[in-house]
């Protein structure tokens, strides 16, 4: 059963039998946002690119992105750079995975962003979304989708992060401004 998740709702990450989930992958999707023009509708391409940074007491450790597909200790790994979107509330146009036993035990926390690399808005974008998914068994387990546009180019869209023995995912879905993660770095750490 999938979780519809709200800004700053946190949803524990054990599984409903009560084992806890071993590997998750973070999927994105967009599409392109029809715009009407004196011919018509037409689409113009974005290129959104997710992210994950890796951090250990509010200190940023490692990242994952289209340029450093796999975290140093080879837990996280992007599955590789999607330049146009397009599977909207369908699949997922790029993704995350995280083997959770793998994730060194001092990185606390794993931050999902979204950025726009080529500076297009999010007024371009619709049908935006970010779910966790148990990579096992293809189970979506939360979705949190990016409602209306705005004059931002990126999104801090969730964390997981440690909870006693296990781990919680939490949506933020905080608007910001950058072509990359590094770009993004001042606004994630309010939410650490």
């Amino acid at each position: 059963m999938t979780v519809n998740m709200t800004k700053g709702q946190a949803i524990s990450l054990q599984k409903s039998d009560g084992g806890t989930l071993t590997e998750v992958r973070m999927g994105l999707g967009w599409q392109a946002a029809k715009r009407r023009g004196l011919f018509g509708s037409r689409t113009r391409e974005v290129d959104l690119d997710a992210s994950a940074v890796l951090f250990a007491e509010k200190q940023a450790l490692d990242v994952v992105f289209f340029r450093h597909l796999v975290s140093d200790d080879g837990s996280v790994k992007h599955t590789g750079d999607n330049l146009v979107g397009g599977a909207g509330q369908g699949g997922d146009d790029e993704s995350i995975l995280v083997d959770l036993q793998r994730v060194p035990v001092h990185v606390d926390q794993i931050v999902f962003t979204v950025n726009s690399f080529t500076g297009q808005t999010f007024q371009e974008v619709q049908n935006a979304f970010c779910r966790l998914v148990d990579e096992t068994n293809g189970q979506e387990l939360a979705r949190y989708t990016l409602d209306g546009g705005g004059q931002y180019t990126a999104q801090i869209m969730a964390k997981v992060h440690r909870a006693g023995s296990g781990w919680q995912m939490t949506a933020l879905g905080a608007p910001a401004n950058g072509r990359t993660f590094k770009d993004l770095m001042p606004a994630i750490l309010p939410h650490l």
